[in-house]
């Protein structure tokens, strides 16, 4: 048995420049500005924590959105979303990238928002 549910909306940005994508989506989305970044390929929108989360990240590939899944187990997650049709793409830090039936490209990711645990969807493995 294993839990998982959506965590995260990722706008990806073709180039370098996340403070000024930062700029302008935390104010069209009425979101806080992320303070001490992390890394530098990476800027998290602050929300409520109730709330989706929104992360910028700078990538390679034309700019689109994406989501995560955040699972308390990844192997399984993805395991489950193969069964449903969907493609691992690969592995990448500590989440793999996967491809819907429908072409679009998400993550499978570890816990990311603090009310996982009470509001996650639990699965029979």
């Amino acid at each position: 048995m294993h839990k998982s549910r959506l965590a995260c909306l990722v706008i990806d940005c073709k180039d370098a420049d996340l403070e000024r994508h930062e700029t302008f989506w935390a104010s069209a989305l009425g979101r806080g500005r992320e303070e001490g970044v992390k890394d530098p390929k990476y800027r998290d929108l602050k929300g409520p924590a109730s709330e989706l989360r929104v992360l910028l990240q700078s990538v390679d590939h034309e700019p689109r959105v994406h989501l995560d899944i955040e699972t308390d187990n990844v192997p399984a997650e993805v395991a489950r979303l193969k069964k449903l049709g969907a493609q691992e793409v690969g592995a990448c830090k500590t989440w793999v990238v996967m491809q819907a039936p429908s072409g679009h490209r998400f993550c499978v990711v570890n816990p990311q928002r603090p009310d996982f645990a009470e509001n996650a969807t639990v699965w029979p493995d």
